[in-house]
């Protein structure tokens, strides 16, 4: 598994932790805040404090998390260096009086033949073999 790939599950869930946390915070209004017992270490005071704590070093972990894997896929897309110049070179147009390119050899099973001179007419297909 590629570690972009790790990293971006990991992406995921911290995001999700991130709504389920804000969510779970009391708003001004009320909300959808945690109704508990005001006593013991998660009371109304200690539950705010620890959701805050929370929700900030998941929003960290999501920033970091998201420059991590910005900084992976302009890596892993590099495209090979950048020109800065307009100068073009442009094909060589073809020259009619150099030689022929040879042809490709024929496939096998079928007879090669030589290209018909002087008559400028295509040359006939060649017969298909006797089965």
């Amino acid at each position: 598994m590629s570690v972009f790939l790790f990293l971006t599950v990991i992406q995921a869930l911290v995001a999700a932790a991130l709504v389920g946390v804000v969510l779970m915070q009391r708003s001004e209004g009320g909300g959808l805040g945690i109704g508990s017992s005001p006593g013991g270490a998660f009371g109304a005071r200690g539950a705010a404090d620890f959701l805050t704590r929370s929700t900030k070093w998941l929003a960290i972990t999501f920033v970091v998390l998201a420059i991590a894997l910005a900084g992976l896929a302009v890596r892993e897309s590099r495209v090979g260096g950048v020109t800065s110049t307009l100068e073009r070179t442009a094909p060589k147009p073809l020259d009619p009086l150099a030689e022929p390119v040879p042809a490709a050899p024929a496939p096998a099973g079928v007879p090669a033949e030589a290209p018909s001179e002087g008559s400028g007419a295509p040359a006939p297909a060649p017969a298909l073999p006797a089965q």
